[in-house]
């Protein structure tokens, strides 16, 4: 079976949607320029990412160097922080806590998430032999500013979709909460 997207990514996710999601769906991209240690050479780092919000699934999906990370590494790491920490500042700043409540998990936000990432660099450090996952430390750095950064100004910037967002993973993280209630 041959593939084909037009737009890459954001018609993937597009697809994943079915034309449901509760946000537009949204594509973002920069290059980077650093490296893992002291002692090693500086590299690039191309990051490409579609995503959007949706209440009725949640997918997330890595690839580097045109292959898919089936267990994520570094642009998991990445995302988990970016995404959790952007979205519980916005939630903060906003005043939609009620008073003495936890804060957001990345559960919480992975539920509604549809995200894939693709990314390029000339060097890549893989966990293993399988090549399952990466840890460029660099690569992981570079992309959890970016998506934080990304994200926030996203926030500000689309007051309904980050109305949505936020109500969403609220919704989310306490039936999370009461689930882990009731089993107690």
């Amino acid at each position: 079976t041959e593939y084909f997207y037009e737009n890459g990514i954001l018609d993937y996710v597009r697809e994943l949607t079915e034309n449901q999601a509760l946000t537009m769906p949204q594509f973002w991209e920069a290059e980077r320029k650093g490296r893992d240690r002291e002692d090693k050479s500086d590299y690039k780092v191309k990051i490409s990412a579609a995503f959007c919000f949706s209440n009725k699934t949640s997918a997330l999906e890595y690839y580097h160097n045109s292959s898919w990370l089936e267990n994520g590494g570094a642009p998991d790491k990445a995302v988990k922080l970016a995404f959790t920490s952007a979205i519980d500042a916005y939630i903060k700043q906003a005043g939609k806590y009620q008073k003495n409540e936890s804060a957001i998990k990345f559960q919480d936000v992975q539920d509604c998430l549809i995200l894939v990432t693709n990314c390029f660099s000339t060097q890549t450090s893989y966990e293993n032999q399988t090549k399952k996952a990466i840890n460029n430390r660099f690569i992981q750095q570079a992309m959890t500013a970016f998506f934080k950064e990304r994200l926030s100004t996203y926030l500000i910037e689309n007051k309904d979709a980050a109305g949505k967002i936020v109500d969403q993973v609220l919704i989310n993280k306490r039936s999370r909460e009461n689930a882990e209630k009731t089993r107690q």
